[in-house]
């Protein structure tokens, strides 16, 4: 296949090559290499690249890719990084406008009449930087001989990858991993990985979050060597009953050599555990490959370990997040280990009874706020100091909740939510803006992805990426189908696919508010963004259909919280009224160096005559971009500890 320039002006294209998103577990050869946690089968590519930045698609170079091609005069740059963070191209803050507003016109395509001429939009652009990056690498040890496999964690805006002079693949979905199989190309010695990154593609009509408009692979690359029989997708199904007894199922999808799988009956089995954290076993089952609980389906095993009793157990929730461990091993007919993955289980329940949030049976409360990834040094591009560092600040503030506003964040974190007892709404990679709100009005004559039939297979991808990788997370709450992006046919397809998986959480989205249409549609609850108490309570006095939370409120702009008493209060009034999300954690603002003093100062929108631009709208935070405390977490950590 061929890779084409063109694809990036089409929304019906936004994947090419790519293997199907699976759950994010980890996986070893052995349990030494678990309880070290540290596998040899997994290799970095992070580090410092080979690069070069054009202006546009014309003047990028096209042939990079191939062997031979003489790159002696290219760049360094870091990988993870931003690349206008490493001095390229021009940092950028807005909100709801899209960012070429008042220099380039653009509409997406198919969202007007049909003549309207949308090839060549992004392809063509006289202003859509490319960054053409090369790394050259040897295969490790550990994984010579396998199936390779690279996962690139995070990329913005739109990604071709080619090996070895083949062309890979193609990737969009900026904040969910993107993987392909470089089996087929990949050598022991002498790779040469090319990426061509593009800043714009029709991506950018549905990335239009409210932060600083970065481009450029700025997550983790890893390559994976896939054992004889890898575990590809495993899904957890913990269930607690009201007697706090909890049952387990578990669906497995396993692939395996060639010359494996082809074989009639595969020899090997999956062996499954369940341990307490003093270690104990409470359940031990084994699956053979040629028995009845495994089937071959497109070239692979999957197998459903069916309903496991498991007894009296530890409910999950934020007082209490206890998680079990389970364990499943891999082993080929000869009963050797190939491979062994671990997952922290946890067990609570989440539903609605009388139109009220209940979580174990009990009221849930959302003492929560919204997070960007952020750090002051590296923008989006974060690791795990960051992490802790946040999570011990909502610990010490009794922040209980989180939503992810407004992308899938790095992998980690979930793990982290987990462990602490965070509750999280996860939010899926989608906001249009721009695209239906103009000047503060609702104007949608030309939104996306509302119920365009050429936009649809694009946002269910977002979708069933967010919920591939992350299904196996207790942590998860909610599934919000993103942000501020109206309301359609596409977005009602969204919530149907969510509610389609049948895992008992519940699905969130704000937009339906704005468009009453498909308010039986879209959404389990009634939720709003900076709503005031006196129309809370009126919605909660009126014979409400849904339970009431704020997905964004008591926005911490140059004020500290005044005010945030009147919305607990609503706690103690109204059972539906769940709390809300803070809008929002943390500063988006970058050190600089003071051109007149010479010290390191922080940065805002325009500060970088960017236009246009937002301003200083985008330090909304009850830390500053240093993480340093506001005054205004006085306020939170008060308030919010009246309901921990």
């Amino acid at each position: 296949m061929k890779a084409e320039i063109e694809w990036l002006d089409d929304p019906e294209i936004f994947r090419v090559g790519q293997l199907p998103a699976h759950s994010d577990h980890r996986f070893y050869q052995n349990e030494l290499e678990m309880q070290k946690g540290s596998s040899m089968l997994k290799q970095s590519l992070n580090g410092v690249w080979k690069f070069h930045y054009s202006k546009n698609a014309q003047e990028r170079p096209v042939d990079f890719y191939k062997e031979g091609f003489d790159d002696k005069d290219y760049d360094k740059i870091n990988v993870p990084c931003h690349i206008e963070m490493a001095g390229y191209d021009k940092i950028h803050y807005i909100n709801t406008m899209y960012p070429w507003e008042g220099h380039f016109y653009r509409r997406p395509a198919y969202s007007l009449n049909e003549g309207m001429d949308w090839k060549g939009m992004f392809s063509r652009a006289f202003y859509n930087p490319v960054g053409s990056y090369i790394r050259e690498f040897d295969l490790e040890e550990g994984l010579i001989d396998k199936r390779v496999v690279i996962c690139f964690e995070g990329v913005e805006q739109a990604a071709y990858v080619w090996l070895n002079g083949h062309f890979i693949g193609y990737a969009e979905d900026s904040f969910t991993p993107s993987e392909f199989d470089l089996t087929p190309f990949i050598r022991e010695k002498g790779n040469r990985l090319a990426v061509e990154v593009h800043k714009r593609s029709t991506a950018a009509f549905l990335e239009d979050q409210d932060f600083f408009r970065f481009f450029g692979i700025f997550r983790n690359v890893t390559l994976y060597g896939k054992p004889k029989f890898h575990l590809e997708d495993l899904w957890i199904k913990p269930e607690l009953s009201e007697e706090e007894t909890g049952s387990l199922s578990v669906n497995l999808i396993i692939s395996g050599e060639e010359k494996f799988i082809k074989k009639e009956v595969p020899e090997g089995w999956a062996e499954i555990s369940l341990n307490d954290q003093e270690g104990c076993s409470l359940m031990s089952r084994r699956m053979s490959f040629a028995g009845d609980e495994f089937q071959i389906q497109d070239k692979n095993l999957c197998g459903k370990l069916e309903t496991q009793e498991i007894g009296k157990v530890h409910p999950w929730d934020n007082h209490n997040p206890y998680l079990y461990q389970l364990i499943i091993k891999l082993h080929n007919g000869a009963g050797q280990v190939l491979e062994v993955v671990p997952y922290p289980v946890g067990f609570r329940r989440i539903e609605i009874r009388d139109k009220v949030i209940l979580l174990n049976g009990r009221r849930l409360v959302i003492n929560g706020v919204n997070r960007h990834e952020w750090s002051a040094e590296k923008g989006r591009c974060i690791g795990m100091e960051e992490m802790e560092k946040d999570m011990n600040i909502f610990l010490k503030n009794h922040i209980n909740a989180v939503r992810t506003c407004h992308y899938p964040d790095q992998i980690p974190w979930y793990y982290l939510c987990d462990e602490k007892g965070i509750y999280v709404m996860a939010e899926t990679n989608l906001e249009s803006h721009g695209s239906w709100q103009k000047m503060g009005v609702v104007e949608p004559s030309w939104n996306v992805p509302g119920s365009i039939p050429e936009w649809k297979e694009a946002v269910l991808d977002r979708a069933r990426n967010n919920f591939e990788v992350f299904k196996n997370h207790t942590s998860i709450l909610f599934w919000s189908l993103g942000n501020e992006s109206y309301a359609g046919d596409n977005l009602e397809a969204m919530n149907a696919y969510f509610k389609e998986k049948a895992d008992g959480r519940l699905v969130h989205y704000e937009g339906v508010f704005h468009n009453r249409d498909y308010e039986d549609t879209i959404s389990d609850v009634e939720s709003r963004m900076y709503a005031s108490p006196e129309q809370v309570k009126e919605y909660l006095e009126n014979q409400p259909k849904k339970p009431f939370l704020l997905c964004e409120y008591m926005h911490d702009m140059g004020n500290s919280l005044g005010g945030m008493g009147s919305y607990i209060k609503l706690l103690d009034e109204f059972d539906m009224y769940q709390g809300g999300f803070i809008w929002d954690f943390i500063d988006q603002a970058i050190w600089v160096k003071d051109e007149a003093t010479g010290e390191k100062a922080l940065r805002y929108g325009g500060d970088f005559d960017d236009r246009p631009s937002d301003y200083e709208f985008s330090g909304n935070g009850i830390v500053f971009a240093d993480r340093t405390e506001k005054p205004a977490m006085q306020e939170v950590r008060y308030y919010y500890g009246r309901w921990k």
